[in-house]
């Protein structure tokens, strides 16, 4: 057993892991970065960047399935799923290719493969072949794709979104489970790009949304693109010959039989911080067995110990990881002097069509609280009708003492663009009125969010820009 020694010990080298190593070094410390699998990041390898080359795909075939609505005579489009498949994971290739690259540009002898395990407080097994000492640690393990019990009666046709993004070629028929981010952006793309999709969900959820208004009319938008219901009702899943067989209930109570050729479960992800020997060490974790950490300072308790990325179990986005792993790596440098590391305002999107975002707190957060919703409808808004993309709302919500942006939801045209806006202006902790006072440009979608904001103006006591 080879024996180390080292100031901070870094586990994972996906986004967080790379920040936390980085920002380490950076404070001084001697770092040893431990890696279990494959290098590239989740977003890299079978998250954000994977998925989006598939929705591009989407959308070039649903624009030219548009074009005849502005009287642009266009085919059927004749979808290639290879050359579709293709491009994706030559894409998909050279974006982990990048990441892995920046991993190799470290040190030889800063790095060490293997998958880590905890034997005490300050001792890490790596596989079979090294123990190490470390002073701190940062643990930055991701997440992994999770599913019920139930699923697994499809045997080798369960497959998660991680496994999409190595098909040679598109299926003819899919059945999706989890109306969430991951399944929302999926199912709507494989149905634009031919397959015959099935989409279920359990709870109401329709990807982040909150608000009882922007839920609905989503919801109502999918399902006039194609099959979702929100309250499923499985009774049975079963293997075939062929695929998959699904019975459910619909929502007028008759049973319904289906078959296709995958379940694809996109029902969650788990922080991988099972398996790590955290009982043989005395950080304080929950019923769940999940590491009790501080989000300003991703610290466990007041431990030597930090978490870090997805394996918080929070928020799972690459940005959010980065700034996590900053923060983990910067105060394991320079335990015990622990400081809150800067937090950005929250900001969500997903790259359905429309898209949606969240920003700032949730409606669901805000229930309690008392605040104006400034609202817009898309549907007349004047650029979105230009570009027949007038559908969708977007609801703002402001103190209603002070008018301060508090949050927004949206599910409509360019959401990445207004939700990077709003995020903005939240974490300036700018008034309503500070925003109306703001540039608009004619004729842009944005002006649909001075709408909502005119809206909520008029609901303030005081404004303070009445003539906006």
């Amino acid at each position: 057993m080879h024996e180390l020694t080292t100031d901070v010990a870094v586990i994972g080298t996906g986004s967080a892991g790379l920040a936390a190593y980085r920002e380490a070094r950076a404070g001084g410390a001697d770092v040893l970065l431990i890696e279990g699998g494959e290098y590239g990041t989740t977003c890299a390898r079978v998250g954000c960047m994977p998925s989006k080359l598939l929705i591009a795909a989407a959308e070039a075939a649903h624009a030219v399935r548009l074009a005849p609505a502005f009287g642009v005579e266009a085919a059927e489009p004749r979808i290639d799923g290879r050359a579709v498949m293709q491009r994706v994971r030559s894409e998909r290739d050279r974006f982990v290719g990048f990441v892995v690259e920046s991993v190799h540009d470290i040190p030889e002898a800063h790095r060490l493969r293997g998958k880590a395990m905890f034997e005490d407080n300050h001792t890490l097994r790596v596989g079979n072949h090294s123990r190490i000492t470390a002073g701190r640690i940062v643990i930055a393990t991701g997440s992994s794709p999770t599913w019920p019990r139930q699923f697994e009666a499809a045997d080798d046709r369960l497959i998660v979104n991680d496994d999409v993004f190595d098909w040679q070629d598109l299926p003819e028929s899919v059945a999706v489970f989890g109306p969430g981010v991951i399944g929302l952006e999926l199912g709507q793309a494989l149905h634009r790009l031919g397959v015959r999709v099935y989409l279920f969900g359990i709870d109401g959820t329709v990807g982040p949304l909150t608000d009882p208004a922007l839920k609905r009319y989503a919801e109502a938008s999918f399902t006039a693109e194609f099959f979702l219901d929100t309250h499923a009702n499985v009774t049975d899943i079963r293997r075939t010959e062929k695929g998959v067989a699904v019975s459910y209930v619909d929502p007028q109570n008759n049973t319904q039989h289906i078959e296709v050729d995958y379940l694809l479960a996109a029902t969650g992800r788990r922080a991988n911080v099972y398996g790590l020997g955290l009982e043989n060490t005395n950080l304080p974790v929950d019923e769940r067995g999940m590491p009790q950490v501080d989000e300003r300072t991703m610290q466990i308790g007041d431990s030597h110990v930090f978490l870090a990325g997805d394996a918080t179990g929070t928020r799972p986005l690459l940005h959010e990881a980065a700034d996590e792993g900053r923060i983990a790596g910067r105060n394991a440098a320079h335990y015990p002097a622990v400081q809150p590391g800067v937090r950005r305002s929250p900001l969500g999107v997903v790259f359905t069509d429309p898209q949606i975002a969240s920003v700032g707190a949730s409606f669901e957060e805000l229930r309690h609280r008392r605040i104006v919703t400034g609202k817009v409808s898309f549907e007349n808004q004047g650029r979105s009708r230009v570009m027949l993309k007038n559908k969708g709302l977007l609801h703002v919500y402001a103190d209603a003492n002070t008018g301060q942006l508090l949050g927004a939801e949206i599910f409509g045209p360019n959401a990445e663009h207004l939700g990077h806006l709003l995020a903005w202006a939240h974490q300036s902790q700018m008034r309503v009125a500070d925003m109306l006072a703001m540039p608009f440009y004619h004729p842009v979608i944005e002006e649909g969010l001075r709408t909502a904001l005119r809206d909520a103006c008029a609901q303030l006591s005081d404004c303070g820009l009445k003539a906006a």
